[in-house]
């Protein structure tokens, strides 16, 4: 699970947020800029019009954009991962941990949390799963063992934290790149170790319905690099394994686990940069 910056885009969308600030204004700047992320989660994307138009036919994997060009679909499905993919971290965890700690006594520096966070989420849990319902038995350990705090009103602070949209950001070009391969005729899913939290964030996130497929850890009772929560995957978009790509941030969990059942994989930040590629590498233009 990486956690980077990410921006936000809502390209097309006809509001628009209009912040000012004086150098006598009382607001900080980092308050106008919370804000002004929290409306934007508010858009709805399906409203977003996007640019370009296309044309597909079931039948065929030729398709037809705007200005007469063709491209070509390269695969009929596209799979997720959602922690350190397709979601990212507002804010870092370690910073999180700490700012809220502060109330409860906690004394140790986010570089600290950092590593101790590092160390836990790595380390062998006993159990099948790390993700069992709420999860909550794994978070509670590792934030236990990141902070040196066991305190649970604490831990209960931490986690209805990241319950929240707002604790999460999708990456630039996510929306417009999973709606143009939707139009495409690209199958959908998301395939993520997760806790039930997870439908919840991307109904925040205003992305649920891109998908046509949710296959979580908690609901499903195999965690990745399982083959068997890929398959299942591939059973709910009817596609073949390959005729499918996935997307995650973890050599073992993701591009092992997609791998060993036929299905290709990138990582993101290593085979792929960012989602305008995957985009580009799934609709190629034809000569």
């Amino acid at each position: 699970m990486a956690f980077q910056a990410c921006g936000l885009t809502q390209a097309g969308s006809k509001q628009r947020l209009r912040v000012v600030a004086s150098p006598t204004s009382e607001t900080p700047i980092k308050s106008l800029i919370m804000e002004a992320c929290a409306f934007f989660r508010t858009l709805k994307p399906f409203n977003l019009k996007l640019t370009s138009s296309v044309r597909y036919s079931s039948a065929s994997p030729t398709l037809r954009i705007g200005g007469g060009r063709t491209v070509k679909r390269t695969y009929d499905a596209l799979l997720l991962d959602a922690g350190g993919t397709l979601l990212q971290l507002a804010s870092p965890v370690e910073d999180t941990y700490a700012t809220i700690g502060r109330k409860y006594g906690l004394n140790v520096t986010s570089a600290e949390i950092k590593q101790g966070f590092k160390r836990a989420f790595a380390a062998p849990w006993p159990e099948k799963l790390r993700y069992q319902g709420d999860g909550k038995p794994f978070w509670k350990m590792v934030v236990s063992e990141a902070t040196g705090c066991a305190d649970d009103n604490y831990f209960e602070e931490i986690y209805e934290y990241y319950a929240k949209g707002d604790a999460w950001c999708l990456p630039t070009g996510a929306y417009e790149t999973m709606s143009v391969l939707k139009d495409a005729g690209v199958k959908l899913g998301v395939v993520s170790n997760f806790d039930t939290r997870l439908r919840k964030l991307l109904k925040d996130l205003n992305v649920i319905n891109l998908f046509d497929a949710l296959v979580i850890s908690s609901e499903v009772g195999y965690e990745k690099p399982d083959a068997q929560i890929f398959k299942a995957a591939l059973d709910q978009l009817g596609v073949e394994a390959r005729k499918a790509v996935h997307v995650g941030d973890d050599q073992k969990a993701d591009k092992v686990g997609a791998n060993a059942v036929g299905i290709d994989c990138w990582l993101l930040g290593k085979d792929v940069e960012t989602f305008l590629e995957i985009q580009t590498r799934i609709l190629l233009p034809e000569s």
